[in-house]
């Protein structure tokens, strides 16, 4: 995802902080604050301007991204009908109305202004920033990942994106060319054996 816009990467960063184990199960990189202060010290444009590197997850934060990231899968798995969702959204999420309503008052947590930016030898480029005044503490951090969400779900990589659906992952990918089917080789190894063993298994005429 290398060429794919900051609030696409941020996305999917997001989703996938839901993964397959190792085991057979699905594990959750955001399962605790600890989890969550090491994801945001690696994103640290999820706290706009402030430094990343002493920042401190607790209880209300982690629960806070925790909805927002089950709001966000909910329309990714969403997004890439008619195709199934990821195997990880598939019981009981939350309805699509409610993914919305959750999303756009993340967004509207805090109050924005444009921040014009022109370095030498580019275009203009404007970037929303939270107004001086605005609240701090985790509204802020979930509205900005609530704005790249927007941002990703109304933007040009979303006719690429795609469910995995190799044995065990459950994870989201844009799809980068036309015969792309797994979002990495080693699901695509995992599928292509699982497929010899069910053609094995078959019984013989």
């Amino acid at each position: 995802m290398s060429d794919t816009r900051p609030e696409t990467r941020l996305t999917l960063d997001l989703a996938l902080t839901v993964r397959h184990d190792g085991r057979g199960g699905v594990g959750d990189d955001l399962d605790t604050v600890e989890g969550l202060t090491r994801w945001v010290r690696e994103h640290p444009a999820v706290l706009d301007r402030a430094p990343a590197g002493h920042w401190q997850a607790d209880p209300p934060t982690l629960e806070a991204v925790r909805s927002l990231r089950a709001a966000v899968r909910v329309l990714l798995a969403h997004a890439v009908r008619p195709d199934a969702p990821g195997p990880a959204d598939a019981r009981r999420p939350p309805p699509v109305t409610e993914a919305l309503q959750r999303l756009n008052a993340a967004a509207a947590a805090v109050p924005t202004v444009p921040v014009l930016r022109w370095r030498e030898g580019h275009d203009p480029t404007v970037t929303d920033r939270p107004a001086p005044l605005a609240l701090t503490g985790h509204r802020a951090m979930t509205a900005t990942l609530a704005r790249a969400a927007i941002g990703f779900l109304t933007g040009p990589d979303l006719h690429a994106l795609r469910a995995c659906h190799a044995p065990r992952c459950v994870r989201y990918f844009l799809k980068e060319h036309p015969r792309q089917e797994w979002c990495s080789p080693s699901c695509g190894n995992r599928a292509r054996v699982a497929r010899h063993h069910e053609r094995h298994r078959a019984p013989q005429p």
